[in-house]
């Protein structure tokens, strides 16, 4: 059973950026605390009883264009995959576009691998949300570690990220 509290009453519980950005923008999420080892999507939806639908992964992408690399967030329902080569691939103007490798994620994004979260990330990255994210009253994403969740609907997602939204899903 997870037990959700308002994000400012554990502030602890996510990584510094996110953190940061949660007091900057003020956004109204609730916050629990999980067991690290049932990070990963599917544990964490069959230990704690909460479905793909109402769970979206974030991953990072990184395209090249001219030289220069081009980072993005790219959030999808945990049900789904996105068009990465597709849509993804023609929104960020790249010929190539491909997971970011995961030191360099972690590195960039200062969040653990398998919590990383569109909230708090480089502000030039965009953040690319397939629309049957925003279509969710309560959706779960990460908190930019691997030992809690977020939640919030998929409008105060957008809202609290300025995320672009796209037909991501395949």
């Amino acid at each position: 059973m997870l037990d959700w509290v308002p994000v400012a009453d554990r502030i602890d519980l996510l990584a510094d950026p996110v953190a940061k950005a949660v007091q900057e923008t003020g956004a109204d999420l609730r916050v629990a605390e999980i067991d690290p080892a049932l990070s990963d999507t599917a544990a964490f939806c069959e230990r704690y009883g909460v479905a793909p639908e109402d769970s979206a992964n974030c991953v990072i992408v990184a395209g090249k264009r001219g030289g220069e690399v081009r980072y993005a967030a790219v959030l999808v329902l945990a049900e789904d995959r996105a068009d990465v080569n597709g849509v993804v691939r023609r929104h960020l103007d790249v010929r190539k576009v491909s997971f970011a490798p995961q030191a360099e994620a972690v590195e960039l994004t200062g969040m653990e691998y398998g919590g990383i979260t569109p909230i708090g990330l480089p502000a030039a990255w965009p953040v690319l949300v397939d629309e049957n994210v925003t279509r969710r009253d309560f959706i779960v994403i990460g908190s930019g570690v691997r030992r809690s969740k977020l939640a919030l609907s998929g409008k105060a997602l957008v809202a609290a990220t300025g995320a672009e939204v796209l037909s991501l899903a395949m």
